[in-house]
């Protein structure tokens, strides 16, 4: 079993700055790729950024070039850095981590971009 936990997020005004950050603990030898998804309300859930453990990436079109993903795996933590944000990323978001069997989800974490 791996447990995660997101911290991080809140309200930010357009333009602005964000850092998502993601723990993940327990059986942690098993874990391979770490990503960010988000849901806007009414929406269906997204992948916004994954990291593989050998730190390759992958964006939304919608966010590249305003946020960056990495990932310590000594630490088991992925980092959500979001900048330029814009008020269409308001959106829970969910830290998720891939197992040999399974995939894990945090509980999520609120970001809301308004003025």
């Amino acid at each position: 079993q791996v447990q995660v936990v997101e911290s991080g997020g809140g309200l930010v005004q357009p333009g602005g700055s964000l850092r998502l950050s993601c723990a993940a603990s327990g059986s942690t030898f098993s874990i391979r790729a770490m990503g960010w998804y988000r849901q806007a309300p009414g929406k269906e859930r997204e992948s916004v950024a994954t990291i593989t453990s050998g730190e390759r990436t992958n964006y939304a079109d919608s966010v590249k070039g305003r946020f960056t993903i990495s990932r310590d795996n000594a630490k088991n933590t992925v980092i959500l850095q979001m900048n330029s944000l814009e008020p269409e990323d308001t959106a829970i978001y969910y830290c998720n981590v891939e197992g040999l069997l399974r995939t894990y989800w945090g509980q999520g974490t609120q970001v809301t971009v308004s003025s």
